[in-house]
C-alpha cells in the first residue's frame, strides 16, 4: 500500500535561484531552469550529499559534524513572501535576498506542509520536504544592503512563513512555469499519549 497520497494541491514555479559556490553571502542568482541531481541543484553552493551541521541540529550534533544534506534546496511560497514583505513595510521582497532555490505559488500555508511530503514535477523530478526553514538573521543582512533600515525586520516577519528545506529524491529539470504536485504522508498526526 502506498505511504504517500497525491493531493489536489499544485504549485507553479514562479522563480528559480542558485547561490553561487564562490563567496560567502546568501544571495541567489535568478535562473530560468534548475538541474537537480542526487546532490541537489547542480553547481549550487548548498548542493552535496553531506554538509556540516549547523545551529538547527545542535541538540543532535556538534556544530560542523558531517551529516546527510537534507538542506539541498530552500523552497518558499510567493504568497508567504508577500505577507513577509507587508509585515516588514515593503511593497515586495526579492527572493534573491533569501537564497531561494524555488519560489512557488498555489499551496496555502506552505511553510507548514507535513515533513516528508513530496513535490513532483512533470518530468518526474521529485523533492522531499525535510522541515520548516526557521528564520535567521542572514537574509536580513542581504536585505539591509539594498533596503537600509529594513533588514532587522525580516526575522520576526518571516516567523512561520520562511518556507521549507528539501532534498532531491529523483533528479530532473525544473523550469519557470512548471507545475509541481504535492504528495503527503498517509499517516495521522503524532499525538503522544492521546
Amino acid at each position: 500500500m502506498p505511504a504517500l497520497k497525491p493531493t489536489d494541491f499544485r504549485a507553479t514555479i514562479v522563480w528559480l535561484g542558485c547561490v553561487p559556490k564562490q563567496g560567502d553571502g546568501l544571495q541567489a542568482e535568478e535562473c530560468q531552469s534548475l538541474e537537480l541531481d542526487w546532490a541537489g541543484p547542480v553547481g549550487e553552493r548548498h548542493a552535496g550529499l553531506t554538509r556540516p551541521s549547523c545551529s538547527r541540529v545542535t541538540s543532535q550534533h556538534t556544530r560542523g559534524t558531517e551529516i546527510a544534506n537534507a538542506r539541498q534546496l530552500s523552497v518558499l511560497s510567493a504568497e508567504e513572501m508577500d505577507a513577509i514583505a507587508a509585515e516588514m513595510g515593503l511593497d515586495t521582497l526579492d527572493p534573491r535576498y533569501l537564497g531561494v532555490s524555488l519560489l512557488l505559488k498555489g499551496i496555502p500555508d506552505f511553510t507548514h506542509v507535513p515533513p516528508s511530503s513530496r513535490l513532483q514535477a512533470p518530468d518526474g523530478a521529485t523533492i522531499v520536504i525535510d522541515m520548516e526553514n526557521r528564520p535567521c538573521v542572514l537574509p536580513g543582512r542581504e536585505i539591509e544592503v539594498d533596503k537600509p533600515g529594513f533588514g532587522a525586520r525580516f526575522k520576526s516577519a518571516a516567523k512561520g512563513r520562511r518556507g521549507v528545506t528539501a532534498w532531491v529524491e529523483r533528479p530532473g529539470m525544473l523550469k519557470i512555469g512548471d507545475t509541481l504536485r504535492l504528495h503527503i504522508p498517509d499517516q495521522p498526526a503524532w499525538q503522544p499519549g492521546g
